[in-house]
């Protein structure tokens, strides 16, 4: 019994993910053809990938330039509307953009022997904190959320490691093998 009960843990971890994720996949084609009302099984995701890179070659000339920045300056003033999409382009920017914020992981003191690893996001915070203050984004595990540090410069050390070994650590819970090769000091 102890062997069935050992063997089919074993396979649910193994199973699950893989299944989760096949299943999220189906559900976002599915999703796709369904608002485009594509005959094909996938066609959806390759326009919207056709259409992204589209609309990024069109931005990068003058008129695209000038577009982007009249559709964001009408974004950035609507009420409410400025809340959700200054968020989404700030994280997006974040992770791929020019801006990139999450390229200098750090680990903060919090007391004797404990510490949590993030990303400093802004080295001065001008009015809002004390001369010397850095902003640091804290990623929590297993969800995309995370919580945002204003702390002494003092008590932030720079990690010797890859950003994305570090997200894949936090966002693991610790668990992530991403890290596994890497000495996180």
């Amino acid at each position: 019994m102890n062997w069935l009960v050992k063997n089919f843990l074993r396979g649910l971890v193994i199973v699950v993910p893989i299944a989760l994720t096949l299943y999220l996949l189906y559900q976002s084609f599915i999703t796709l053809d369904g608002l485009l009302h594509l005959p094909a099984p996938g066609l959806g995701l390759l326009v919207l990938v056709a259409a992204t890179i589209v609309v990024g070659a069109f931005a990068s000339n003058f008129v695209g330039r000038r577009l982007v920045r009249v559709t964001d300056a009408l974004f950035t003033t609507a009420p409410i509307v400025r809340i959700v999409y200054a968020a989404i382009k700030d994280l997006l920017e974040a992770f791929v953009g020019n801006k990139r914020r999450f390229d200098k992981p750090v680990s903060i003191d919090l007391s004797e022997g404990v510490r949590v690893f993030g990303f400093i996001t802004q080295d001065e915070m001008g009015a809002l904190a004390r001369p010397g203050d850095v902003a640091v984004y804290v990623p929590f595990s297993y969800t995309w959320d995370g919580c945002l540090l204003v702390v002494a410069r003092e008590r932030v050390r720079p990690l010797d490691a890859d950003s994305a070994s570090v997200m894949a650590l936090v966002i693991s819970g610790g668990v992530s093998r991403t890290a596994a090769g890497e000495t996180i000091r």
